[in-house]
């Protein structure tokens, strides 16, 4: 039997859908950095002296965050009014191609990662064990690739009863967020209704995918001070961290 009294959730939940990056690890300042080094190279090569340089911030969470890496090389560089051809998802990290920048940002993500390693959020760790406790299932849902790595690094692959990731998205044809199907094949995947599940997201894109896929629940992770806008996208509540849903109602 599911319960919700004392997780911050309203009755009927009976799973939880995490994203990884800025939710359950501390990785999301990691992807910010590696896209800021990508792109900057490319548009100073690109445009020389008077290129407009890649904010880690703003650009990082309009345009890139929460989406598949393809999508978010294709958005951004939209922005900027900038199209480069596909290439293909095997592109060497120097090639000039959506598929090739994307690589070149993998690269660096996986460089930074092995330099400075992987760490949770705690808070999020006590609230997936409450969650757990309380009979609910749980699930990651992550753009990224290496999202079962990142998981086993930090010892938590075991706290979620299914995965579905950038992995799993590409063998099933799923696009990623800010559509809802990847939140919406994990709901099915643990044979929960969309009503039933509960959305938790750091990004814009996540709570875009919140909305569409008209899920029971979705709370906002507000780790940069953009609870606003998560608002804007969708949240139904918005914290800082996610041990405040066991503190109060």
């Amino acid at each position: 039997m599911t319960e919700t009294t004392g997780l911050g959730l309203p009755k009927g939940i009976l799973a939880c859908l995490f994203d990884l990056d800025g939710v359950i690890t501390k990785t999301a300042v990691v992807h910010a950095a590696a896209w800021k080094r990508t792109f900057d190279a490319f548009l100073r090569q690109r445009d020389g002296t008077d290129f407009r340089q890649f904010d880690d911030i703003t650009d990082y969470d309009e345009y890139v965050d929460g989406r598949p890496r393809a999508d978010g090389v294709r958005t951004f560089l939209a922005s900027r009014g900038i199209e480069l051809p596909e290439g293909e998802p095997d592109d060497p990290p120097d090639a000039p191609t959506v598929h090739g920048l994307g690589n070149r940002k993998n690269g660096l993500v996986l460089e930074l990662i092995r330099e400075g390693g992987v760490e949770v959020y705690e808070g999020t760790m006590r609230y997936v064990a409450a969650v757990r406790a309380h009979g609910l299932r749980t699930a990651v849902v992550s753009s990224s690739a290496n999202c079962r790595e990142v998981l086993r690094s930090v010892g938590a692959e075991h706290l979620f009863d299914v995965r579905v990731d950038g992995i799993v998205a590409a063998d099933r044809g799923l696009p990623g967020k800010p559509r809802p199907d990847t939140f919406l094949a994990a709901a099915r995947d643990l044979g929960v209704e969309r009503q039933e599940a509960a959305v938790f997201e750091d990004a814009l894109a996540g709570m875009d995918a919140g909305r569409a896929g008209h899920f029971g629940y979705v709370v906002g992770v507000d780790r940069v001070g953009q609870a606003d806008a998560l608002y804007a996208h969708g949240a139904d509540r918005v914290v800082r961290d996610l041990a405040e849903l066991l503190e109060r109602p």
